[in-house]
């Protein structure tokens, strides 16, 4: 028994006629009788009773119609919502967020999703790389956007690193350094509490080569957690300074640290290896191009 035989049932029903059941089919009248005739041989019952041109349903064919009904309309839907998925506006999404790509990707990942794919369940976590990883390896999540120089290579693991961003040490607006129109030395930087989410080796690398040992993370950063946003909040309302990706402050302002910082951070998506694309991740990788790239005036702030 196929669906197919299933609609042609439906069909001889609905008409009365195996010609005007054959045409709305796009069969050939034969074509239709051998389908109709499987089917009942299949069931060992006539479905159908023919009474001169007409054919009426027997007793069995009203059951055997009322289940077909139902058996289509499910597999109509199940149609649909392969379509859905495919396309990704339906299914579940699990994603984790690093501290950089949450702060620029979460709101707008929830907007969109709640204005353009109603019927697609997001769920993000927030943490370090190490446990999202882990997440992810367990089958808790299904995707990750993370800064690829805090990750670790792993066979297992699909990166795609391709949006590049640019960090500032930053302040508020009114902040003492900013007086310092000849340039921030990192010795005047230390006089004030220095915050930053955790940071890779390669980024602590950079600090110690441009500043020296004195501007290791685990020295020099005295306020540190995942979250940016209450980072920022700090910054915004006290003397503290910010080391962040630019963007993810826009109300502060750069700066003109002696010799430059010329660090970035590189977002990138990452999903098991080998593993079927979960739903609505084309639209993460669209919103990630949309959001995760710096702007002109950060280029100029940076040089």
């Amino acid at each position: 028994m196929t669906l197919v035989q299933l609609r042609h049932l439906v069909a001889l029903a609905q008409t009365g006629s195996f010609s005007k059941a054959a045409l709305a089919q796009f069969l050939t009248q034969p074509a239709l009788s051998r389908s109709i005739r499987a089917l009942e041989d299949e069931l060992g019952v006539p479905l159908f009773d023919r009474i001169g041109r007409r054919v009426e349903p027997t007793p069995f064919g009203r059951e055997m119609l009322a289940r077909a009904h139902q058996l289509l309309a499910d597999a109509d839907e199940l149609r649909r919502s392969s379509e859905r998925l495919r396309d990704g506006s339906a299914g579940v999404l699990r994603i984790g967020l690093g501290s950089g790509p949450g702060a620029m990707l979460m709101t707008p990942l929830l907007m969109h999703a709640a204005q353009q794919r109603p019927q697609l369940h997001v769920e993000v976590a927030r943490a370090g790389t190490d446990l999202l990883v882990h997440a992810l390896r367990s089958r808790a999540l299904d995707a990750l956007v993370v800064d690829a120089r805090s990750l670790r290579p792993a066979p297992d693991l699909h990166a795609e690193f391709v949006h590049e961003m640019r960090g500032a040490f930053m302040v508020r607006r009114g902040h003492p350094l900013l007086r310092r129109r000849a340039g921030v030395s990192f010795d005047e930087l230390l006089r004030y509490p220095i915050a930053s989410t955790p940071l890779s080796d390669e980024v602590a690398r950079i600090l110690v080569e441009r500043y020296g040992p004195q501007a290791h993370p685990a020295d020099c950063v005295t306020l540190r957690c995942e979250e940016i946003p209450s980072l920022v909040a700090v910054a915004k309302r006290s003397d503290a300074v910010l080391l962040a990706i630019r963007l993810a402050a826009p109300d502060l302002v750069p700066l003109n640290l002696v010799p430059a910082l010329g660090a970035t951070a590189r977002f990138g998506l990452v999903t098991l290896a080998r593993r079927t694309e979960p739903p609505g991740l084309a639209f993460v990788r669209t919103l990630m191009a949309q959001l995760l790239r710096d702007g002109p005036d950060d280029d100029r702030a940076a040089s």
